[in-house]
């Protein structure tokens, strides 16, 4: 009897979850919001579909790889050992496959649909995440959030590369924005997640350095955060409708960091973390939406 082609729904749910679709979400939509600061009009939709798609696709890819190099490190910890790998659901030679079908297939439609410059970026940003920092760095440095947070503040320029086919000096802006905001996200996991890191054998921050060093590093590098979150004024990119809401949203950060940093709880550092997903999330909204109301001024 013919082996049928059609994978069964749990096994292609056991292959979405190997995506990380959350963080592919997410990655996504900065990548969006940077196709449409680049345009002084919308851009066309068949190349933000294109663009999305392909983009989306290699971030999955990133990911899958991603689960792969660290299957043995996520069955022991208690956030990932749930995932397919460690469950056994999934093959590594399954997940090697199906990476590289993803992978390949975002980067064919990113050269053709989108351009090449884009391709190129996008590929540079699956090593640097992939190979560069799940393979060098996480298992080695405590520095693996801030030297790796290079490859996951690409996506707006990504989007921006799409649409103009150029890296000009906002989209860089946009990069050194998530840029910042990395390590206080991260460190804030980690701060509640330190016993599984060290379970596992990284050397994250609260490991090789302890709790007040973290906590005081959450606090600096959310005012850093916010400095670097006024660049678009200070650029012209945006108006007082993002300066405003880049305010309110780096002044309720800080409250966060604050608590983290002088009234440490594993609560207070988990709604640290939540929130500051929220916060990139809403920043980026603000700026496309202020982007489009000053062109209809």
């Amino acid at each position: 009897m013919a082996t049928s082609l059609i994978l069964p729904r749990q096994q292609l749910r056991e292959f979405l979850v190997l995506c990380k679709p959350r963080v592919v979400a997410l990655i996504v939509f900065c990548a969006m919001i940077g196709m449409f600061l680049a345009a002084p009009e919308i851009p066309p939709p068949a190349l933000v579909l294109a663009a999305t798609v392909g983009i989306g696709l290699v971030a999955g890819a990133a990911a899958a790889i991603n689960c792969l190099v660290e299957h043995k490190i996520d069955a022991v910890m208690a956030r990932t050992r749930a995932r397919p790998l460690p469950r056994g659901t999934v093959s590594q030679q399954q997940t090697l496959l199906f990476a590289g079908l993803l992978g390949g297939s975002g980067l064919w439609l990113l050269y053709v649909q989108v351009n090449p410059l884009t391709m190129w970026l996008t590929l540079a940003t699956f090593v640097g995440y992939a190979v560069i920092y799940t393979v060098l760095l996480k298992p080695n440095t405590p520095q693996n959030i801030v030297i790796g947070g290079a490859s996951g503040a690409m996506p707006p320029v990504l989007g921006w590369a799409a649409v103009s086919g150029d890296v000009t000096a906002n989209a860089l802006v946009l990069f050194l924005i998530i840029f910042a905001w990395t390590p206080p996200h991260f460190w804030a996991l980690a701060l509640y997640r330190k016993l599984d890191y060290a379970k596992a054998g990284l050397p994250m921050l609260p490991i090789t350095h302890g709790d007040d060093f973290t906590r005081l590093h959450v606090w600096l590098y959310t005012i850093l955060l916010l400095a670097v979150s006024l660049l678009p004024v200070a650029t012209r990119m945006s108006g007082v409708l993002y300066l405003l809401s880049a305010l309110l949203l780096g002044a309720v950060f800080l409250g966060h960091a604050w608590l983290v940093w002088r009234h440490y709880s594993d609560a207070r550092a988990r709604a640290a973390f939540r929130y500051s997903i929220v916060y990139l999330s809403l920043l980026f909204f603000m700026l496309m939406l202020d982007h489009y109301w000053l062109l209809a001024l």
